[in-house]
């Protein structure tokens, strides 16, 4: 009768000799073959009457199955050192010992035997190995290594395997070629916030009902389970045939965790994200496909996703920005940042009323990059707020030197970041790059976001209430495609408004949309907001905008940001 005790060995013992070794049979037959040979090894060590004979058969039998190269003695013998007495309840019991190192002794030379008699060319390495393993078994079993080896690859707290067990399976997948291998990581939502408010003993309680949930999921799926630490797991999937075969696990595996775990009176929710990887063996190593999982994890939290799949091109673009956020500090000390203008155009009178001072960064390697490439790089990092205070006196230097030919008022407009704002010292900062460049602040006009002026606290109010009283001029940017709050454009200290480009767009192709236009910029005039509209493309968007009462605008109809000499030109010309 088979001993269901001996099922987790059985599984393990499959696993490693199917990683070891090609054999024409399959899982089913392999396990059936194997549970045979451990249930006869298990039925010795319990035996009345002990047999060690049952060993050398069982080593017969292994090189009859065609497993009879020696690794596969290798790692049978450590199974069944390390793991057969756990599994059978016997590793304090003396006598079982004993006899499992003389079965072991059996085991070694019915295999060396049953090897020599099917090849002359393996006889040697096939004694080596048996000998070697021999003395590995006996000097484990006087050490009583078994309970090292198993906390040294065994999690104590869980029982599952640990990130060393776990990367020598990964290693071991990762190297047999012509197959492919899935990983997926699994983090738990907010585990900490259970250690701080429960104590830890709650928190490792509930890292075991996880553990037990997923092992089910493992043992069920035949898939190898590890806890690599605090409450990160991970699930190995081997032979896949598409990343949807690993997926799926992933669905299961959060699906198993979901259901909330009671300990001590408490009803604890847990949820957690996965990161799934899912490639041919030998595209990378074990470290790699690993880390590969934790940044599709880390894409699952960024995204909100319950999991993620790894792509490369993903990971390329990540590393990209990353790189450029790197490089951020030393290329603004060694001055790669500079300002691309555009005009900005009188509609009534057909003059250059201004320009928009557009950062770029002139990149070594990469060539001129547009503010979608760094301005949000800049923000994350802080980055923002030297960068800015640096174009901003770059902005005003240069317009200085555009009133000696100007004909008419004309300022120069730079956006400032919702981080910029919130920086102390701002209204200080400006006031100060006013007077060393000696531009009247009525030259100068700040852009801020939508949500910025109109979602924002008193402590920004102040800040904008500060910049116009010294007479700088303070715009919404893309006025439209934020709050688009009406109401509030009369409380904040503002000078005007810019429409979105999505509003020209739309001029004369929809019914209502040029007098809905009309009716918001006459609106703003008559809060004494002057209004630009942003993005014309076309003289009839231009002719139309004149029509409704606009002021000001800009757009590729009447020029690209080009370099400070072009506007110099044009002002002069």
């Amino acid at each position: 009768m088979t001993r269901p005790e001996v099922g987790g060995f059985v599984r393990a013992w499959a696993t490693s000799l199917h990683a070891t070794r090609f054999v024409p049979m399959t899982r089913d037959e392999r396990r059936t073959l194997l549970y045979g040979l451990a249930d006869r090894l298990a039925g010795a060590l319990v035996a009345a009457e002990f047999d060690p004979t049952v060993g050398y058969r069982v080593g017969v039998e292994l090189v009859r199955a065609e497993y009879a190269v020696p690794e596969c003695l290798g790692r049978t013998v450590a199974l069944l050192t390390t793991r057969l007495l756990d599994d059978l309840d016997l590793a304090g019991d003396g006598t079982a010992r004993d006899r499992l190192g003389a079965l072991v002794d059996a085991l070694a030379t019915g295999f060396a035997r049953a090897a020599h008699d099917a090849t002359l060319d393996a006889q040697e390495a096939t004694r080596l190995a048996a000998w070697a393993a021999r003395d590995r078994a006996m000097r484990t079993l006087r050490a009583h290594e078994v309970e090292f080896r198993r906390a040294a690859l065994q999690d104590p707290l869980t029982g599952l395997a640990n990130r060393l067990r776990f990367m020598d399976w990964l290693a071991d997948a990762a190297a047999r070629d012509g197959t492919r291998l899935g990983l997926c990581r699994i983090d738990l939502d907010g585990f900490q916030a259970i250690n701080d408010a429960l104590g830890y003993g709650v928190g490792d309680r509930v890292l075991c009902a996880v553990a037990d949930r997923l092992g089910v999921l493992a043992d069920e799926g035949g898939y190898l389970v590890a806890r690599l630490d605090g409450d990160r797991f991970a699930l190995l999937v081997l032979d896949t045939g598409a990343a949807e075969d690993v997926t799926k696990v992933a669905d299961r595996a959060l699906a198993t965790i979901v259901e909330p775990v009671r300990v001590d009176g408490n009803v604890l929710p847990v949820t957690g994200v996965a990161g799934v990887v899912e490639l041919a063996a030998g595209e990378a190593d074990a470290e790699e496909t690993l880390r590969a999982a934790e940044i599709a994890l880390r894409w699952s939290r960024a995204d909100g996703r319950g999991w993620s799949l790894f792509e490369q091109e993903r990971s390329a673009r990540d590393v990209a920005r990353y790189r450029l956020s790197a490089a951020l500090p030393g290329a603004l000390g060694r001055g790669e940042f500079r300002l691309a203008y555009q005009p900005l155009v009188s509609l009534d009178a057909g003059r250059l009323a201004g320009v928009e001072a557009l950062a770029r960064w002139h990149h070594p390697e990469l060539g001129v990059l547009g503010p979608d490439r760094f301005i949000g790089l800049a923000e994350d990092t802080g980055a923002i707020v030297p960068l800015g205070i640096t174009l901003l006196e770059q902005a005003c230097r240069q317009a200085v030197a555009w009133l000696r030919y100007a004909r008419g008022p004309f300022y120069v407009s730079v956006n400032l970041a919702v981080r910029q704002i919130r920086q102390p010292g701002l209204v200080a900062n400006v006031a100060e790059i006013l007077d060393r460049t000696g531009l009247p602040p009525a030259a100068l006009q700040l852009e801020i976001t939508e949500s910025a002026a109109l979602g924002a606290d008193t402590e920004t109010f102040q800040v904008l209430r500060g910049l116009t009283d010294l007479g700088v001029r303070i715009v919404v940017d893309d006025f439209g495609t934020g709050y688009s709050n009406l109401a509030s454009l009369h409380i904040w200290p503002l000078h005007g408004i810019k429409l979105a480009g999505t509003f020209v767009e739309h001029l004369g192709t929809q019914a209502g949309h040029d007098a809905f236009l009309g009716a918001v910029v006459s609106f703003a005039q008559r809060l004494g907001l002057a209004v630009t509209a942003e993005g014309v493309e076309t003289a009839e968007q231009a002719r139309r905008l004149r029509g409704i009462g606009c002021e000001t605008a800009q757009g590729w109809y009447f020029g690209y940001p080009v370099g400070p000499d072009q506007i110099t030109r044009q002002l002069r010309t």
